[in-house]
């Protein structure tokens, strides 16, 4: 009677227990299942007209249909939360969950990125593509987790052109003597001094304002990025240099991305795959139609030639064998064969 009574409570209490486990594993997340209420503070630099901000709706839609409206995304543009070196010191302090910055800031923190400053690497875009997407691009997104960041994969920025108040850029010459606007990048500054330039590292939001009162001569952007921040009102020159390809990177806080079960990852994960497709397609189409948008607009436009081209990267080799050692000779080595092959397929 004794043990039947014994048997009966354990009986009892057993689920009781199995419950409350189950509660206590909701609550930390990771290997949970299912999907939970979640809100998605999600931020940029740029505006929402821009393609990396379509991009960002499209991962709202995405999030929100695949979790059926639990995990809702709350988009930030314009930098209402910071820059992009506020932003992700945000996501490494728990504060935000998502950001999409340039690679360019995450240099100081990981230096291996600065690979992706190296001028006149890329011709086109599947051949940036090919390295972001390759061996060389996952293995640093392997590098973000030690710094409380997640890497869903590579947006696209695009090329870099330059744009000035003074003259026409066609040659390495015409760089002599013009104050630029950059990123805070050792690689940019030093590429830019070299040329003759003088770069003037800013935070992007400063830039409009500098640039309409003169405190620099000049930025340098991908189209899209010149076209939705309206430099062409206080821009008259147009070069297209091309001198640089620079990805956005997709982060997540690893502190957030912890707690979410592995249903809810996946759904992470694959919408910011398929949010970075349709971010690139149109990125690509908006950088054509910005350019006839900005020669419309009034601005001077001229191309560089491949000879200049050539020139301008012989002058910054220096730089570029320099960080090459400081960045990693073997991976810089790696991400140069990636393009070989890619420019013979």
């Amino acid at each position: 009677m004794k043990n039947w009574m014994k048997k009966l409570a354990i009986g009892v209490a057993l689920p009781g227990m199995l419950l409350l486990g189950g509660c206590g594993a909701a609550k930390s997340g990771g290997s949970a299942g299912g999907i939970q209420e979640r809100t998605i503070k999600a931020g940029i630099g740029l505006n929402e007209d821009h393609p990396e901000g379509q991009g960002l709706k499209k991962f709202k839609e995405l999030v929100e249909k695949k979790s059926g409206g639990k995990m809702k995304v709350q988009n930030f543009y314009s930098a209402t939360l910071g820059d992009d070196q506020k932003m992700t010191e945000a996501l490494q302090g728990g504060l935000q969950e998502v950001t999409i910055p340039s690679t360019s800031p995450l240099v100081g923190m990981i230096k291996e990125y600065g690979i992706f400053d190296f001028p006149f690497v890329f011709n086109t875009e599947e051949e940036a593509y090919s390295v972001l997407d390759g061996k060389v691009g996952q293995e640093l997104l392997k590098k973000l987790p030690e710094h409380k960041l997640i890497g869903l994969g590579y947006w696209e920025n695009g090329f870099r052109n330059l744009t000035n108040s003074k003259h026409p850029v066609k040659t390495a010459e015409d760089f002599k003597g013009l104050k630029i606007r950059t990123m805070q990048n050792e690689v940019h500054l030093d590429a830019f001094k070299k040329l003759g330039a003088n770069p003037s590292p800013m935070a992007f939001s400063e830039v409009f304002t500098a640039l309409e009162g003169k405190t620099v001569d000049g930025q340098e952007n991908p189209l899209a990025t010149i076209k939705s921040s309206k430099y062409d009102e206080v821009q008259p020159y147009l070069s297209m240099t091309k001198h640089v390809y620079t990805p956005f990177v997709f982060l997540v806080s690893k502190q957030f991305w912890d707690k979410l079960s592995k249903e809810e990852q996946k759904i992470m994960r694959d919408s910011a795959k398929e949010a970075g497709k349709y971010q690139r397609d149109l990125n690509r189409k908006e950088n054509e139609k910005a350019l006839e948008d900005l020669k419309k607009a009034g601005m001077k436009v001229n191309e560089v030639s491949d000879a200049e081209k050539e020139k301008m990267k012989e002058i910054v080799k220096p730089v570029t064998d320099k960080y090459a050692k400081k960045f990693g000779q073997e991976l810089v080595d790696e991400m140069m064969s990636e393009v070989e092959k890619a420019r013979k397929e």
